[in-house]
């Protein structure tokens, strides 16, 4: 079968690797892709959100599964263009993807089938946000209710910060119309987990969990970032947890959306903090999440393929979905200055020396006259799996010693609470 992923990231990177392992797959596309993504795939110069240029592509190349990567085109409606073309596509439809698209949408289905999050308050005018923060006081979290490349969410740990997201949001328009409406949020504390799921709209198998690593630098201080790193398993998530994640909101979640009219069929992502009181979720995302695929798929076993299929044909119960017993870490190198302004074009060396069991996985990367060359603020994902956490830790920084660009940034502390966990 002929595939094409769409968006160029380190997500794309790893589903491309991932398909590319399928016996039935004999020709990956991928749009746009990137320079990492061209060693495996053919990569066609098409926008991630240009829909009607994709829709094209698909229909002359005889495309016959299509796997949307990026929550923009998902949100503006890919889906449901596509089916209405006759073309088999894998992820939410519009109306399901908007628990992405709109972070009101989201938490008002969490409240009305009480499902556990932080509690909120809804703001359409900054003046009224403001009377509601000199109330209510900091910290808090304050979010643009649109999409923001994950970066609408501000943590305010005082009143000012609070007050000057209000402003950079509903003011400034810093996140252009994503910021019509803001969501002012309790700040919830605890230790954050992502749970990825596959889902037919009935049934819903879960993934191995992971952890996120948002802030840019070590100690998880400076600014959010898209995720500077990710491993799997999350030491937090125990088995007590998973139940009540799995009975209390991510199945309940899948039927409310069927109750709202929008039934989800694909991969849901449950952003959670495992609080005093137990799970309470801080985001729903409508794909798989980015950077925690890299680590989350080098661990699966079952044919990737086989699993889309069995979404959807509404027969994911018929299915036994396999995991490695390891642990696998990503870390982020990232553009120097990110998640600020940063320069491109910077080559990249020593990819060649890194040793064949660590997968680097390329996010923000282009070539340029023969050279690989940085083209993003996360340019690489260095993804390694080990028997535990220390062992894929040692590798990917071992990795990582190879490779080498000018200004080149990343974490040394990927995968530190698993390990304050097993000390």
């Amino acid at each position: 079968m002929k595939v094409l992923v769409v968006g160029g990231g380190g997500r794309e990177h790893a589903l491309v690797w991932k398909l590319k392992q399928s016996p039935r797959v004999k020709e990956v596309f991928c749009a746009p892709g990137n320079a990492g993504i061209a060693a495996l795939a053919t990569c066609v110069n098409i926008g991630a959100e240009d829909i009607t240029g994709l829709l094209a592509f698909a229909k002359e190349k005889g495309i016959d599964l299509t796997l949307v990567g990026p929550e923009a085109p998902l949100c503006a409606g890919i889906t449901d263009r596509f089916q209405e073309a006759g073309l088999k596509i894998f992820g939410p439809s519009r109306a399901a993807a908007e628990i992405e698209g709109s972070k009101v949408v989201a938490k008002d289905i969490m409240a009305k089938y009480s499902i556990p999050t932080a509690k909120y308050a809804v703001f359409t005018r900054p003046e009224e946000a403001v009377v509601y923060i000199n109330q209510t006081g900091a910290p808090c979290v304050v979010k643009a209710d649109g999409l923001a490349a994950g970066k609408g969410v501000i943590v305010a740990m005082d009143k000012e910060t609070a007050l000057d997201a209000v402003r950079s949001i509903m003011v400034d328009w810093d996140f252009g119309e994503a910021g019509k409406l803001v969501v002012v949020e309790e700040c919830l504390v605890g230790e954050e987990v992502s749970i990825l799921a596959f889902t037919d709209g009935v049934n819903v198998v879960p993934m191995v969990s992971s952890q996120d690593h948002k802030r840019v630098f070590d100690n998880d201080q400076g600014p959010n970032t898209g995720g500077m790193g990710a491993y799997a398993p999350a030491p937090v998530y125990t088995p007590t947890v998973h139940r009540q994640v799995m009975d209390e909101i991510v199945v309940p979640m899948i039927r409310a959306l069927d109750a709202e009219g929008r039934t989800y069929r694909g991969v849901i992502y449950a952003g959670l903090m495992i609080t005093a009181q137990g799970p309470k979720v801080l985001e729903f995302n409508a794909r798989f999440g980015d950077p925690e695929t890299q680590p989350v798929l080098s661990l699966l076993e079952t044919d990737l393929v086989e699993i889309i299929d069995a979404i959807l044909e509404k027969r994911l119960d018929s299915i036994d979905i396999k995991w490695k017993k390891q642990t696998s870490v990503c870390v982020v190198l990232a553009s120097g200055g990110y998640p600020g302004s940063y320069e491109k074009g910077k080559v990249i060396k020593g990819l060649d020396q890194v040793p064949e069991d660590v997968m680097v996985f390329h996010a923000g990367t282009a070539e340029k006259q023969g050279d690989v060359v940085t083209a993003g603020g996360r340019v690489l994902g260095v993804t390694a799996a080990g028997p535990d956490i220390l062992s894929a830790i040692n590798s990917a920084y071992n990795a990582i010693e190879k490779i080498s660009f000018e200004g080149m940034q990343y974490r040394k502390d990927i995968g530190y609470r698993a390990v304050e966990r097993l000390q």
